[in-house]
């Protein structure tokens, strides 16, 4: 039996949800800022012949607007065209169309998602029978795909990078007859895989909007996302823990290194003291007292009468 981690566990849920038969046309309201500038991108090859492109957009969950990288995709059957989901203005707010499948392009709200989705229809490819051709004009290849064409007439309307549609910064493009027509025909939700894709994008916290600030690592990918197919530098968002913004790396000066710090070892218990006797001190023996000098004889005075010597005679008895 295999343990499930709660992510696995999570994604597999989502999953098995994605599996059910969900109305193509569910929305999600959110009534909060715009949706960012959608990402420039280079598109990667196409891995595999029959896969068609489902180009990258902001979601919105739980941790605000997230980026759901581009990525090719498998139809649900031959001869379908997916047609990206958008975001348009409504109330106070903004309203996301999911994207589904049918068996031509639809509306899209204008958006001009790249790599053939310029705002209207798609030019990167169409299908000839159960073949799907590959316009090599706007859709890169590689080896392992043969079936292409060249076409190189391609009309851009929209060359700005606005994700939504309506309000007073939006796009003002309106649905044709043709794309009404097809709003109203039948269409296919997405695959599993195309939603696995997406649950695995939601738990990315570099694809968050408010860490990547409109920048995400991952723009594009080759192939869907899965669980053991992460976007580069994966980095899960754990629940429990809030969203931090992550920023630049602050700029170490030479004059502001920090070394590290010394290791600091707990304080051993202290041992029992040992009462040492007390060292003898003896006082700085005294300077001998100075002898004093010798006093000098006084001198005689100059009127003392002279002894008499004894050659001086005698006087008279």
């Amino acid at each position: 039996m295999r343990i499930l981690t709660p992510m696995q566990a999570t994604l597999a849920l989502a999953v098995a949800l994605g599996a059910l038969t969900a109305p193509a046309s569910a929305q999600l309201y959110v009534s909060l800022g715009a949706p960012p500038l959608l990402p420039t991108y280079d598109q990667p090859a196409v891995p595999a012949p029959g896969m068609i492109w489902q180009p990258g957009y902001w979601a919105y969950g739980q941790y605000g607007y997230y980026w759901v990288p581009g990525t090719w995709v498998w139809p649900p059957q031959q001869g379908l065209y997916y047609t990206p989901g958008y975001w348009n203005s409504a109330s106070s707010g903004f309203q996301w169309n999911q994207g589904y499948w049918a068996p031509q392009v639809g509306y899209y709200g204008g958006v001009n998602y790249g790599a053939g989705y310029y705002g209207n229809g798609y030019v990167g490819g169409m299908w000839s029978g159960p073949q799907f051709l590959y316009n090599t004009a706007i859709t890169p290849v590689g080896p392992a795909v043969q079936t292409v064409y060249v076409n190189r007439t391609v009309i851009v309307h929209n060359i700005v990078r606005v994700s939504y549609n309506g309000g007073p910064y939006g796009l003002r493009v309106r649905p044709t007859p043709a794309q009404l027509v097809i709003l109203r025909g039948r269409r296919y939700p997405l695959t599993a895989a195309q939603r696995l894709h997406i649950a695995v994008a939601a738990r990315d916290r570099n694809l968050l909007y408010r860490v990547n600030h409109g920048r995400p690592v991952a723009v594009v990918v080759r192939r869907p996302l899965t669980v053991a197919n992460p976007p580069p530098h994966y980095q899960p968002i754990h629940p429990a823990a809030p969203v931090h913004v992550v920023h630049a790396a602050p700029v170490v000066h030479p004059a502001a290194v920090v070394h590290p710090a010394p290791v600091v070892h707990p304080a051993p218990h202290p041992a029992p003291p040992v009462h040492h006797p007390a060292p003898v001190v003896h006082p700085a023996p005294k300077p001998a007292p100075a002898k004093p000098a010798p006093a000098k004889p006084a001198p005689k005075p100059a009127n003392q009468p002279p002894k008499p010597s004894g050659d001086q005679p005698k006087p008279p008895g």
